[in-house]
């Protein structure tokens, strides 16, 4: 992959990606503040603002690092997770199911978001403005629906895991939860 084409995939995937990161963490602040956790807000973390979430190794440095190792056809990286205090949630076992489950709707969410993007981008004509919309559109239903397919896996801490803990029996979620520094 050149140069130029790296610039073009770094222009096109950009935003989807800010954008899928910045509003999955975000609805876990928000739903955690829902169920009367206030950790994330009182750290700002409730925030459409991406450097909020941005952590410089997970979401800058190995992004491009991988980005340019694959020659462009590969990208894996994480953002900074968004503190949840699940003692105090109103009822910690039942409210972190939503907490967990609300980053993963906001991908599938915004992915739907993007699929009305690229069948506007189809129903126009084809010009400077809707062709690199439709690329973007494109990205941003892959992006988030890989985003979400990856936090659903039942392994901790992802997401997937912690919605598996909640729904386990409180002794084997209490042991499964104990996997956790393995994940």
């Amino acid at each position: 992959m050149d140069v130029s084409q790296l610039a073009q995939t770094l222009a096109i995937y950009s935003l989807p990606v800010l954008f899928a990161i910045t509003l999955h963490e975000a609805a876990h602040g928000y739903v955690a503040r829902h169920f009367g956790d206030m950790t994330a807000y009182a750290q700002g973390r409730i925030s459409l603002n991406p450097a909020r979430h941005i952590d410089w190794v997970g979401t800058v440095v190995v992004p491009l690092v991988i980005l340019l190792l694959s020659s462009g056809r590969f990208l894996f990286g994480w953002a900074k997770p968004v503190p949840v205090n699940y003692s105090a949630l109103r009822r910690p076992k039942q409210h972190m199911l939503w907490v967990a489950a609300a980053g993963p709707a906001s991908n599938l969410a915004m992915a739907l978001g993007w699929a009305l993007a690229l069948k506007l981008a189809a129903l126009l004509p084809a010009n400077w403005f809707s062709v690199p919309m439709a690329l973007m559109a494109e990205a941003g239903i892959l992006v988030n629906l890989v985003f979400m397919f990856l936090n659903l896996l039942p392994i901790l801490p992802l997401d997937g895991g912690r919605i598996l803990a909640s729904l386990l029996p409180s002794r084997i979620a209490w042991q499964y939860s104990r996997l956790e520094p393995w994940g």
